[in-house]
C-alpha cells in the first residue's frame, strides 16, 4: 500500500443571483463571478502538484468548480461521482445538542437519513486509507475532491476518529482547501483544514456567517 494524499474543497460560492426570487432550498446553480475567480486561485496554487484524478459531485456548482480547478492539472482525469455529492453524513440524534442542531437536522427526510449515511459510507471506503494495488515506496498518491460542507467534515471527524455528531460544526469556506494524509504505516494525519492562503481577503470567506472570517 501507499501514501494517500487527500484534498477537499467546497465548491466555489455559487450563484444565487440565478434564483430571481426564488425560496427553493437546495437550488443546483453554477459558479458566481467571485466563485470562478476562487476556483481559478485554487487551480493555481495546486499546479505543478501530480494528481492522480479529480473527483466531483453531480451539482452544477461542484462540476464547474472541478473544470476550472483541472486547467491547471491538465493531466489528472476528471470524475464525476454520486460519493462526492451533498448527503446527509450521519443520522445523528438531535438530543443533548443546542436547539439550532435540531432545528437544522430536523429539515431531512427519513430517506435521507438512510441515503444520506450509506453513500458516506461508500465515500469513506473510497478515498479514506491508503492506496492498495501500490507500494509503500511510491510517491503519494494525491486525488482532490470537490464536494460539500457535510462530507468534508464527516471524512475530517473520522480522521480524527472523534465522536460521530462532530461533524455537525466542521464548516468548510468555498474553495478552501482540507488535507488529510493516509499512511499505511499509521493514523490518519491531518495537515491542512480550511486553508485559504490562496485567496485574497475579498474572496474569503464566503458560504458561511460573517464570524467565520477570520
Amino acid at each position: 500500500m501507499a501514501t494517500r494524499l487527500l484534498y477537499l474543497t467546497r465548491h466555489a460560492e455559487q450563484d444565487l443571483s440565478e434564483l430571481n426570487g426564488s425560496t427553493a432550498e437546495e437550488p443546483d446553480t453554477g459558479l458566481s463571478e467571485r466563485g470562478r475567480q476562487q476556483a481559478t486561485l485554487l487551480g493555481e496554487r495546486l499546479r505543478g502538484r501530480r494528481f492522480a484524478a479529480v473527483h466531483h459531485g453531480p451539482l452544477r456548482r461542484a462540476a464547474q468548480t472541478a473544470a476550472l480547478i483541472a486547467t491547471s492539472l491538465p493531466d489528472a482525469p476528471v470524475y464525476e461521482t454520486e460519493l462526492a455529492g451533498d448527503h446527509l453524513p450521519h443520522d445523528t440524534d438531535p438530543t443533548d445538542l443546542p436547539p439550532a442542531y435540531a432545528t437544522f437536522l430536523a429539515q431531512f427526510s427519513a430517506a435521507q437519513r438512510v441515503d444520506g449515511p450509506q453513500v458516506t459510507a461508500a465515500a469513506v471506503r473510497r478515498f479514506a486509507g491508503p492506496v492498495t494495488g501500490a507500494t509503500a515506496g511510491d510517491e503519494p498518491v494525491r486525488e482532490l475532491v470537490v464536494t460539500h460542507t457535510f462530507l468534508i467534515g464527516w471524512l475530517v471527524r473520522h480522521a480524527l476518529d472523534a465522536p460521530e455528531q462532530r461533524w455537525l460544526g466542521l464548516n468548510s469556506h468555498n474553495a478552501g482547501l482540507t488535507v488529510i494524509r493516509y499512511s499505511p504505516s499509521g493514523p490518519p494525519n491531518l495537515i491542512a483544514v480550511n486553508d485559504v492562503a490562496h485567496l485574497p481577503a475579498e474572496l474569503r470567506g464566503t458560504g458561511l456567517p460573517p464570524d467565520y472570517l477570520v
